[in-house]
C-alpha cells in the first residue's frame, strides 16, 4: 500500500489549503458581522480551526519523518497522533461554544441579511470543495490528514446549509433558521471529532489497533510448525502504519540453528498476513520458567 506521508506534493497541497482557509475565514467573519449571521460566523470559526488543524498536520508529518535517536528511540511518530487529539479536541470545544451562542440567539433574535449570507457562503463552499479534493488523496492512510479532510468536508456541508438558510432568510424572513443551522453544524462536527479523538486516544493508550484481532495472530503463530505454545503477547502501534508485536514463543527441545529459522519464519508470516512491521519474539523451551504467563 502506498502511503502519502511527508512528500513535497503533500506539503504543497497543505499549503494551498491553508491559504484557502485564511481567505474563507476572513471573508466569513466580515460577512457574518455585516449580515448579523451567527451561522456564518460559526462557519468562520470552523474554518479557522481547519487552518490550525492543517498547520498542525503539516508539522506532525515533518516530525514523523525525523530519524530516531537515543532520546526518542521510536522517533517522533506519535506526534501525528497527538496532533489528531489536539485537532479533534479543539473542534469539540468549538461545537460547545456554538451551542451556547445559538441558544442565546434563539432567545434574542437579531436582524440578518440573507443576501450577504448567501454570497459569502458560496465563496466558502467553492473553497472548501477545492480543499477537500486536494486532501482526499492521503486521507485514507493518515489519521491526521483524515482529521483535516473531515474538517474541510464538514465545512463544505455546512456552507450548503448556510446558503439554504440565507435563501430562506432572504426570501421569507425566517431568521430562526440561522441558530438552528448553527446547532446542526455543531452536532455534525461534534460527532466526527469525538470519533477521531477516541481513535487517537486508543493509540496513545496502546490498545490493539482497530481492525486487528490479537487472537487471530496467536492462532496463526500456534499453527506454525515447531511452535508448542505462546504467552505474554502484546500488540500495539506507534503510529498509524508502524505496528509492533511481542510475544514469548514456547518451543520443544531443538538445536539453536532451528530456532533462528523458526523466528524468521514467524516474523515473515506476521508481516505478510498482519502488516506487523516489528515483531519481538522471545523463544523459550517448553516447561521453562517465565516470570509472566498472564497474557496468553
Amino acid at each position: 500500500m502506498a502511503h502519502d506521508h511527508g512528500t513535497p506534493e503533500t506539503g504543497g497541497r497543505l499549503a494551498i489549503v491553508i491559504g484557502l482557509n485564511v481567505v474563507i475565514t476572513v471573508a466569513e467573519v466580515i460577512g457574518g458581522i455585516l449580515s448579523g449571521s451567527l451561522s456564518l460566523i460559526s462557519d468562520a470559526l470552523h474554518n479557522f480551526s481547519d487552518g490550525i488543524a492543517i498547520v498542525i498536520a503539516w508539522i506532525a508529518i515533518r516530525l514523523n519523518a525525523r530519524a530516531r535517536s537515543d532520546r526518542y528511540t521510536f522517533g517522533l511518530k506519535r506526534a501525528e497522533v497527538l496532533a489528531a487529539v489536539i485537532n479533534a479536541g479543539t473542534l469539540v470545544a468549538i461545537s460547545i461554544y456554538l451551542f451556547v451562542e445559538a441558544w442565546q440567539r434563539l432567545q434574542t433574535p437579531e436582524p440578518i441579511s440573507g443576501g450577504i449570507m448567501v454570497t459569502v457562503a458560496l465563496v466558502g463552499l467553492v473553497a472548501n470543495v477545492l480543499g477537500t479534493v486536494l486532501l482526499k488523496r492521503g486521507s485514507e492512510n493518515s489519521m491526521n490528514l483524515r482529521a483535516a479532510y473531515l474538517h474541510l468536508l464538514s465545512d463544505a456541508i455546512s456552507s450548503v446549509g448556510v446558503i439554504l438558510g440565507g435563501l430562506a432568510i432572504w426570501l421569507w424572513g425566517i431568521t430562526w433558521i440561522d441558530p438552528l443551522l448553527t446547532v446542526l453544524i455543531g452536532l455534525y462536527v461534534l460527532k466526527e471529532s469525538i470519533s477521531i479523538l477516541w481513535e487517537a486516544l486508543e493509540s496513545i493508550l496502546l490498545a490493539t489497533p482497530r481492525g486487528m484481532d490479537l487472537q487471530a495472530v496467536r492462532e496463526a503463530i500456534l499453527a506454525t510448525d515447531g511452535v508448542a505454545g505462546i504467552h505474554h503477547t502484546h500488540l500495539w502501534q506507534v503510529s498509524e502504519h508502524d505496528i509492533h508485536f511481542e510475544a514469548h514463543i514456547e518451543l520443544p527441545e531443538q538445536p539453536l540453528s532451528q530456532t533462528e529459522a523458526l523466528r524468521l519464519t514467524l516474523a515473515k508470516m506476521l508481516h505478510d498476513e498482519f502488516d506487523i512491521e516489528h515483531a519481538t519474539l522471545q523463544l523459550e523451551v517448553t516447561g521453562g520458567v517465565c516470570p509472566s504467563h498472564s497474557l496468553t
